[in-house]
């Protein structure tokens, strides 16, 4: 479906939230091929909540009492799948009792896993808190031995580019006298 005819059909605003800020057409999952029966209006702040690139904030989640009665599936789906995420919090929890799904439907909102997934999402940071990024620069806040090596890296070292750890968030690898090494966050700030 093109992004024209939905946001004619969302009356130009986010199919989940009612915002209206940087809205696009989102594909709801395991679908990746857009057609008529698997596309919404979603602005930018659902998407980073809903892929996990942001952490999920439940007061930005409480239009949901209103636009989960959409009648278009597809907003359904994703309503159920976000009150699961935050079940956690009781006017979530009382919200996904009450929306009701076929078996079809469940089904269909359950092959991403992301029902059980939790509430927060776990981000590279640095010792103050900070969120990493890959090509982030970092600065060392203690002298570190650098195991199976004669180098030791230096407090206040600067490492460029740094790549994050796919599956530990407490590990970014960095290059430090042209050896690329593994670093635990807690020992680096952001700079």
């Amino acid at each position: 479906m093109e992004l024209e005819a939905l946001l004619s059909r969302s009356q130009n605003q986010c199919e989940l939230c009612r915002g209206n800020d940087k809205l696009q057409r989102y594909v709801v999952a395991p679908d990746t091929t857009a057609t008529d029966e698997n596309c919404i209006v979603i602005c930018s702040s659902c998407q980073g909540q809903i892929e996990k690139t942001e952490q999920l904030d439940p007061t930005h989640w409480e239009t949901l009492s209103e636009t989960m009665w959409s009648e278009h599936l597809p907003v359904q789906i994703v309503a159920w799948r976000m009150l699961s995420r935050l079940r956690q919090e009781a006017w979530a929890s009382d919200l996904l009792d009450i929306l009701y799904l076929d078996e079809d439907a469940l089904e269909w909102a359950k092959k991403t896993g992301d029902h059980e997934a939790e509430a927060t999402v776990a981000f590279h940071q640095d010792v103050n808190g900070t969120r990493l990024f890959e090509g982030d620069q970092v600065v060392l806040i203690k002298t570190l031995p650098v195991k199976g090596s004669s180098l030791s890296a230096k407090l206040g070292t600067v490492v460029k580019n740094i790549r994050l750890v796919p599956d530990n968030t407490d590990q970014i690898e960095g290059k430090i006298d042209g050896q690329m090494i593994v670093i635990l966050t807690k020992f680096l700030r952001k700079g």
